[in-house]
């Protein structure tokens, strides 16, 4: 039987390797945040985006962590193109592309947003400063709810609005929303920065006459899987044992089924309407003002804390 001293010894070794691979995970995905970054989005489909952005990841060794967002003006967050996705990105546009990295089970995070249109250079300068302002402030056993003032201080002193629904989020293994959140406003979020933590914190920008919250939308493309039981017919059952062995908690997109050409739509479609595998609708601002995003994914220190996607 191991000592209580030996197992403290064990548990820091495992705790030691899941943070070194967390920080492979980040350097991947570093490498994939610069490729994004030179990319020429102009009159490309918001498909092609996703692709591109997953095949890089792929290319350098790792796994997409989630399907690539890409956020067109008002869309927030967890629009990814479904099977055969026809749209294109708009003239004049303010795109965010969010994308993360998974590294057996270690899951990094990152995001950036680009303009076609000068006039939405503030906004991300607003963001991408709002988010350096929490990283610099982020040490362990620092309250979560002070991130939230600072960064709406921030984004109000540049002339824009956060969106006040929309939270950073604590990351473990397999599990890319762990419990604890990062607001983007002040207010009475619980809970304390502590070492050895990984979150993404992610400041959400909109105009100074905007709601300044998001809604859901009617459509969903992102899925996570729940459960087998409920699986009706034998082609849903082996698709809802696939997706549990394949993405386990993770996310995946609706077209990484299609484009496999195993399985049918009606499958997938049952094991929706049984609540065998639940969507993350799409989110859009209420007043539907445009939104800029920026987003890392950083390790909590004893020092304070270290950006694994810089």
């Amino acid at each position: 039987m191991l000592s209580a001293i030996n197992l403290k010894k064990v548990w820091h070794a495992v705790v030691d390797v899941e943070i070194t691979e967390f920080e492979v995970s980040g350097r991947i995905l570093a490498d994939v945040r610069r490729f994004v970054k030179g990319l020429d989005i102009r009159k490309k489909r918001l498909l092609e985006i996703c692709e591109l952005v997953e095949a890089k990841i792929r290319e350098l060794g790792a796994g997409p962590a989630f399907p690539c967002n890409v956020g067109v003006n008002e869309v927030a967050a967890h629009y990814t193109s479904p099977w055969k996705d026809p749209l294109m990105i708009p003239d004049n546009s303010l795109v965010k592309i969010d994308f993360g990295v998974e590294v057996n089970g270690c899951i990094t995070d990152t995001a950036i947003t680009l303009s076609l249109n000068p006039q939405y250079d503030s906004m991300i300068v607003a963001a991408e400063a709002a988010l350096q302002e929490a990283i610099a402030a982020i040490a362990p056993g620092r309250k979560l709810s002070e991130i939230g003032t600072l960064v709406e201080r921030c984004i109000s002193r540049y002339g824009f609005k956060p969106i006040r629904n929309l939270t950073g989020h604590k990351i473990e293994r397999y599990r890319i929303h762990a419990g604890k959140s990062v607001p983007n406003v002040s207010g009475i979020e619980s809970g304390r920065f502590e070492v050895g933590e990984i979150y993404a914190v992610e400041p959400f920008v909109t105009l100074k006459g905007a709601e300044g919250a998001v809604h859901e939308a009617d459509t969903a493309y992102i899925y996570r899987f729940v459960r087998a039981k409920g699986a009706k017919s034998k082609e849903s059952l082996d698709l809802a044992e696939y997706l549990q062995r394949r993405y386990r908690t993770m996310p995946f997109a609706s077209r990484w089924v299609f484009d496999s050409g195993e399985y049918e739509k009606v499958a997938f479609e049952e094991l929706v309407a049984n609540r065998c595998v639940v969507g993350y609708p799409v989110l859009v601002e209420v007043s539907e003002n445009v939104v800029a995003q920026a987003e890392h994914t950083l390790l909590v220190t004893a020092e304070g804390c270290r950006v694994l996607t810089g």
